[in-house]
């Protein structure tokens, strides 16, 4: 086994700092290790046809960017949509549709300049218009688009010829990641909406063929993209397969190259074939029980402490991760990234703490429901009754209510007070605060507002000092920790496995996201 560990500074805007080719890391840790046999890397041979099974699909799903949740219509929109940015295997940045980008000294003004003979699938080119179109999608008072917290701070877009010009409110460190986040391709202007999102005409490396929500996706190479090193299939097609032992049955068999998702519990069993590769990475994946502040008993931080006091975070790392991952601590950045607080103590398993802060409440004891189903991370009700167990010690009865994976996302999530989710991370504390954590953001899961967060988040983001900056995320984080709703007790590592004769492309893989950084469409092949 092979660990590679790389991270990254983060440069300060200078008077033409931030250029594509040498823009601000993400300060991830990147780590890929396989576990059995691993082909030889060499040059990537091209054609074939692969075939995936994910456990993640919803009947629910559509091609409309601004809802995509699940890890399925995640990795279809990097497979056949292009983006300004992306994020490179080592955290770095990249320039994609942007072949290169610059900002003012203080970082409030930045100019992308678009690269020429890039096409949608259709044929139109890809112009500013059609790039200021994406990102004015996810704005405005009426967007319901996950995204739109990210891109709230551009007051202005204008396109200069071949060069899009944002303005924001303050000036922004990271903003050039913010255009990496899978909700922002760049798609065809025009339509009802402003982009044409219906029509699943993208810029990226395959082209849609067929796509059934919730069942299956089918596309073929773009012979037309943009980047000749990427893309080497012919086809690919990618089954939704909620069910672990289905996907690791349809793996064995051969009837597909990949499977995502293993059933740890298993995951033995899998390393003794030969023929079979296991890919464990270790990135900022993360799951969580998402308490409603804004019900019942959750709005009483002390009840919220108690919950957190009542989890035995080793245990469930140890039983429900078998060690693929490690522990949490009630907020949302890893050990890998630039701003992890490291000063911080962990929260342990304490039933006498859980105690005292039920008794803070006025309660002697304290009766929940926790809804979850394996849709929200493979283990999630086996995690819950964990969690049930170890807060009884604490007077704390947790009724674990199984719920269906279908549809999850749509009907329990961000709808029962306290549920089971996972969350992939992002590439910066920002990005990952905005997204999931500021007030009113689309995907508050927890409903949490606390004026002290939002007024750091926004002189975070604008802070140019990275000391000061260090201070404003470590003292978040501890915000979320000691007042937050969000109780989180492991990192998972991503754990996907692959048969027999396909080519990853060496032994560093992207901790980004998923499987590659769910850009295993683009980078992988036939050995």
């Amino acid at each position: 086994m092979k660990n590679t560990n790389k991270s990254s500074s983060v440069m300060r805007p200078t008077r033409r700092a931030f250029l594509g080719t040498t823009a601000a890391a993400a300060g991830l840790v990147s780590t890929g290790t396989l576990l059995g046999l691993r082909p030889a890397h060499a040059q990537p041979k091209r054609g074939g046809s692969f075939r995936a099974a994910m456990g993640h699909g919803s009947t629910t799903d559509t091609m409309n960017p601004g809802t995509w949740d699940g890890d399925f219509m995640i990795s279809l929109g990097y497979g056949y949509c292009g983006y300004l940015t992306g994020v490179r295997r080592d955290g770095s940045l990249e320039p994609q549709i942007a072949e290169s980008w610059e900002a003012t000294p203080d970082a409030t003004e930045w100019r992308f300049r678009i690269r020429q003979g890039v096409t949608f699938h259709s044929g139109k080119p890809v112009t500013g218009e059609d790039v200021a179109a994406s990102i004015n999608f996810h704005r405005g008072e009426g967007s319901t688009s996950a995204a739109k917290p990210l891109v709230d701070p551009i007051e202005e877009i204008m396109v200069d010829g071949d060069t899009v010009v944002f303005k924001l409110s303050a000036g922004s460190a990271d903003f050039p990641f913010t255009f990496t986040d899978y909700h922002l391709p760049v798609m065809p202007a025009g339509g009802e909406d402003g982009i044409d999102w219906r029509a699943g005409d993208g810029c990226g490396p395959y082209k849609i063929v067929d796509f059934e929500p919730g069942v299956r996706v089918k596309v073929v190479k773009n012979e037309n993209d943009w980047d000749s090193e990427r893309g080497y299939f012919d086809e690919i097609e990618v089954l939704a397969i909620l069910d672990p032992n289905a996907r690791t049955t349809a793996l064995v068999s051969g009837d597909v190259n990949m499977i995502d998702r293993i059933d740890l519990k298993t995951v033995g069993l899998l390393t003794r074939d030969p023929k079979i590769n296991i890919h464990s990475v270790a990135g900022n994946q993360h799951y969580t029980f998402a308490m409603s502040v804004n019900k019942d008993p959750f709005t009483d931080n002390h009840v919220r402490r108690a919950l957190k006091f009542g989890i035995n975070r080793q245990e469930m790392v140890d039983k429900i991760l078998f060690g693929y991952g490690s522990v949490g601590n009630d907020h949302p950045i890893g050990r890998g990234q630039q701003f992890f607080n490291s000063e911080m103590a962990q929260t342990e398993y304490d039933p006498d703490k859980a105690r005292f802060h039920l008794k803070e409440a006025g309660l002697d004891s304290l009766n929940v429901e926790l809804s979850a189903a394996d849709a929200a991370f493979g283990g999630a009700v086996d995690a819950a009754i964990l969690f049930q167990n170890s807060a009884a010690a604490a007077g704390i009865t947790i009724d674990v209510k199984r719920v269906p994976n279908d549809g999850y996302w749509s009907d329990v999530w961000m709808q029962h007070p306290f549920s089971a989710v996972y969350w992939g991370g992002r590439p910066t504390e920002d990005a990952m605060f905005t997204t999931a954590y500021a007030a009113g953001a689309a995907w508050n899961d927890t409903f949490w507002e606390n004026p002290r967060f939002n007024e750091l988040l926004l002189a975070a983001r604008a802070e140019l000092d990275e000391d000061k900056r260090r201070a404003m995320y470590y003292e978040m984080q501890l915000l979320l920790n000691e007042d937050g709703g969000a109780i989180i007790p492991m990192f998972a590592n991503y754990v996907f496995a692959t048969g027999p004769g396909v080519d990853t492309g060496g032994d560093q893989l992207s901790s980004h996201w998923d499987k590659d950084g769910h850009r295993w469409w683009e980078r992988w092949s036939f050995a």
